[in-house]
């Protein structure tokens, strides 16, 4: 808001002087003048508000609740024009900075470079922190396909560019599971950790953190079940006690937890073969109900793990079976690193939307362990790369520090902004 002020106050400013430099231009060249700009329309619109409370004599209401004079009015042209031009909804950028671009705002602090130049994450030394990487949104897209983040689509549309923040957490974040795919050859991945929980403060980057480590596993060519929304595995949709286990089967979920892991991986479950042919439990279908004389379905010799998720697709009966059935066979994959990244991890340690009937009049609420799809993926106990961030938007509460099922060492604090990081977003947003 500080932001769209001082934007607002300099653009009416610009037009009264009736320069034809352009707003950026104007910000730029007229720091100070925009400032004070700035601090007169907060007083005078606090003046025109309780002068309203009285008369409004010799006033005119124009676009908004603010109040300006006959004189002012009488210039609609130069106002309004920007007025509109400030409240317009920008679209999302969808190219990156080009190549031929503006010297001036690729100035960072201490006159370092602002943006990187790089087509991935993984050309990113050290020196690269502190620097914006400047992606398409169609490149976004491509590599998120199961959905950008919320926090991530704002900031795009706040700063009305499609970059990020390298961080030091980040690209520590990234060479931690690169030393476990490639470890150097003196010291090794003993150092590295395969499980990995991202906590820290509200709003400090936990999940734009884990959509860039996504971005980066998948231009290696890695295998990554990417979960952008925990918590719609334990909201809405149709749930019911599964026949062949005390736990729950939430069949909905289910189907678009496989559609989801299609989109982007599709390529390389095609080359995967099954390993495990145990039979895969039936139940109830959303809307069809159970299959007729048939409880369990096997894969034929020769299937694929794309053969596998098409089968959870298409027969509603086998989505919940096919997602506790996929979690087994990732696990024995070899031919190419395998990530899970999980985020709104905390929402699997705290108790669902879903209730039991007990009683008539009472019933118990069914905690995330009781569902079979977060049953299968939650756990930590195992050599699989996994990394789950926490996201305090969805208050769950605060959870204890000693996790069920997760390694006492996972938990990762990620850090507010450093004074050098706060600088560059400071010098990003002013550019």
């Amino acid at each position: 808001m500080l932001l769209r002020s001082v934007l607002r106050s300099a653009a009416f400013a610009a037009a009264e002087t009736r320069r034809p430099s352009s707003l950026l231009s104007y910000l730029l060249g007229h720091t100070a003048s925009a400032a004070a700009a700035a601090a007169s329309a907060v007083s005078s619109r606090s003046y025109s508000k309780a002068k309203t409370k009285t008369t409004t004599k010799g006033k005119v209401r124009v676009k908004g609740s603010r109040v300006v004079s006959a004189d002012d009015a009488a210039r609609p042209d130069e106002a309004s024009s920007v007025d509109d031009d400030l409240n317009v909804e920008f679209e999302l950028p969808t190219n990156p900075l080009p190549v031929t671009y503006d010297p001036a705002l690729d100035v960072g602090p201490g006159g370092r470079p602002l943006f990187s130049f790089t087509k991935s994450f993984s050309s990113l030394t050290r020196k690269g922190a502190c620097t914006y990487v400047d992606f398409s949104l169609d490149e976004w897209k491509a590599m998120l396909p199961e959905g950008l983040p919320p926090g991530m689509v704002k900031e795009f549309e706040e700063t009305r560019r499609c970059a990020v923040m390298v961080r030091q957490s980040f690209l520590d974040l990234r060479d931690n599971f690169r030393r476990i795919v490639d470890p150097p050859f003196r010291t090794g991945a003993k150092n590295s950790k395969r499980q990995i929980v991202l906590d820290g403060p509200v709003s400090c980057g936990k999940t734009i953190t884990l959509a860039m480590l996504v971005h980066w596993a998948r231009s290696e060519g890695w295998l990554v079940f990417y979960v952008p929304k925990g918590r719609e595995w334990t909201h809405g949709g149709f749930f019911y006690r599964a026949p062949y286990s005390d736990l729950w089967d939430t069949p909905v979920q289910s189907a678009k937890i496989l559609q989801d892991f299609l989109k982007f991986n599709e390529s390389f479950l095609q080359r995967l073969p099954c390993q495990i042919f145990d039979p895969i439990p039936l139940g109830e279908g959303a809307g069809v109900g159970m299959m007729k004389g048939v409880d369990s379905m096997a894969m034929p010799e020769g299937s694929t793990l794309y053969d596998l998720t098409q089968t959870g697709i298409t027969y509603t009966q086998a989505a919940v079976g096919v997602v506790v059935h996929l979690r087994k066979e990732l696990s024995l994959v070899k031919d190419i690193p395998v990530l899970f990244a999980i985020d709104q991890y905390n929402n699997w340690f705290t108790f669902s939307e879903y209730q039991e009937p007990v009683t008539v009049r009472s019933c118990r609420p069914i905690h995330a362990r009781e569902l079979s799809t977060v049953n299968a993926y939650r756990s930590m106990m195992h050599d699989d790369m996994m990394v789950g961030a926490f996201s305090h938007s969805t208050a769950v509460g605060k959870l204890r520090q000693e996790l069920p099922d997760v390694p006492l060492d996972a938990r990762v604090m990620l850090p507010r902004y450093t004074l050098d990081e706060a600088a560059t977003v400071s010098h990003y947003y002013l550019s």
